[in-house]
């Protein structure tokens, strides 16, 4: 049964796995230094080293290119996220030319060649890894300038859901994957296929305005203990005001 994409929505605001108090600080830093710091696919690139995050408006275009047409479920989970992420200026636009953020979803006999193709400008890349990807343009000293995701659309739904979280959130700077991390997407090991509270904490961390773009570990570890606190204390405050 193919859901609507208002009960897809609510189904994503309604889930909380774990409750926000279940994390201290300590956990917090360590899922933050775990996520932002480092690549998924462990290729060379200096800006694995540093933190990465849009420090403008995000204006994210999705090309829907899939026969199911699921791209309203894609804009769908978009829209929630500014709601959720405090610091975060992130919109649909309509016109590919507006966009710092392309989110394309695709069939499975598509993803190899247009991902090859059009994110990385050459036939048979063999960066094209993994089920889904997402790939994002830092400039030194600079932040994210843009970010292009591929989500499969036909792959089954369980995998289109969690394609659409992880990458989606991925492409705004936590790009690491880590097995540790089980409360969390950014773990392939994890059976979470939704914004859970835990990367809801990490997200809010990574756009609080203290934590800047260029930043390296060192520099974010000073002042992650201040961070941490200042987040979990606010979205526990939320939390205790919901009915």
């Amino acid at each position: 049964m193919r859901l609507a994409p208002s009960l897809l929505l609510a189904l994503f605001l309604l889930h909380v796995p774990v409750p926000a108090s279940a994390f201290s600080d300590a956990d917090l830093i360590d899922g933050f230094m775990r996520t932002v710091f480092g690549s998924e696919f462990r290729v060379k690139d200096w800006s694995a080293t540093i933190v990465k995050k849009f420090d403008g408006p995000v204006r994210v275009y999705i090309d829907d290119r899939s026969r199911t047409r699921r791209g309203p479920e894609v804009a769908a989970f978009v829209r929630t996220l500014p709601g959720l992420i405090d610091g975060l200026d992130m919109t649909v636009v309509s016109e590919a030319t507006r966009a710092n953020y392309r989110v394309l979803v695709l069939d499975r006999a598509d993803y190899r060649r247009v991902v090859s193709r059009e994110i990385f400008g050459q036939a048979g890349s063999t960066h094209v890894l993994g089920k889904c990807f997402v790939r994002s343009v830092v400039p030194r000293g600079a932040g994210i300038r843009r970010s292009d995701a591929a989500i499969v659309a036909d792959d089954g739904e369980f995998l289109f859901r969690r394609c659409m979280v992880e990458e989606v959130l991925q492409g705004l700077g936590p790009t690491h994957d880590d097995p540790s991390l089980k409360e969390s997407v950014f773990n392939d090991s994890s059976q979470h296929a939704t914004f859970t509270s835990f990367d809801r904490h990490i997200l809010n961390m990574l756009y609080h305005p203290s934590i800047r773009p260029g930043m390296d570990a060192e520099e974010a570890a000073r002042i992650l203990p201040a961070v941490a606190a200042q987040v979990r204390g606010r979205l526990e405050g939320q939390a205790a005001t919901l009915p």
